[in-house]
């Protein structure tokens, strides 16, 4: 299997590190098999792929969309590299409000799947870096929903002390406050 598959502390959060094959013209490898992923039980089916750059301290998050429009991500950071974060925001979730991390970079090649029910952030770590997202849903703009980067509640401890922000994520609610309809169904 081009894949080896790692159930993190939140075991719906999965990092993905894909095969590599180097030779002296550089290297290939698989990003995505829709089979080797549904066999390591993520099955989903993604309709949109997005690119975004951002410098060093730049943080985006923590992002999420609401159902009916609810995003599962594959994410991967194409040049620099990342501290990339998922949360537990399923209301009854055994697991509710933590939170798993992963670096990922150009070296490591890793990918981190967050599924429907996590918010999402990262955090730039290199001067530059460039990540690639597959999502589950279409943006929904109506949907789009977000937890501020700094909750106590959920205490995340970011790599960086005062990161770079958009206004909307300085605007972002805590938890406790956010439009979340996310309901925790046991396997």
């Amino acid at each position: 299997m081009p894949f080896e598959f790692k159930r993190l502390a939140l075991p719906e959060v999965v990092l993905i590190m894909p095969r590599l094959f180097p030779d002296d013209r550089g290297f290939f490898m698989e990003v995505y098999k829709h089979s080797d992923f549904i066999k390591a039980g993520i099955p989903e089916h993604f309709v949109q792929d997005n690119h975004s750059k951002s410098s060093l301290g730049v943080l985006r998050g923590l992002h999420y969309q609401k159902d009916p429009a609810a995003q599962g991500k594959l994410v991967r950071c194409l040049r620099g590299r990342i501290y990339d974060v998922a949360v537990d925001i399923r209301k009854g979730s055994p697991r509710y409000g933590e939170w798993v991390s992963a670096e990922l970079s150009e070296e490591n090649n890793h990918q981190l799947y967050v599924p429907p029910g996590f918010a999402h952030g990262f955090v730039v770590l290199s001067d530059t870096a460039e990540i690639i997202y597959k999502c589950t849903e279409e943006y929904s703009p109506e949907n789009d929903r977000g937890i501020r980067w700094d909750d106590p509640d959920i205490n995340v401890i970011w790599p960086v002390q005062e990161p770079v922000l958009s206004e909307k994520d300085r605007r972002h609610p805590f938890l406790r406050d956010a439009d979340n309809n996310f309901l925790f169904r046991a396997a």
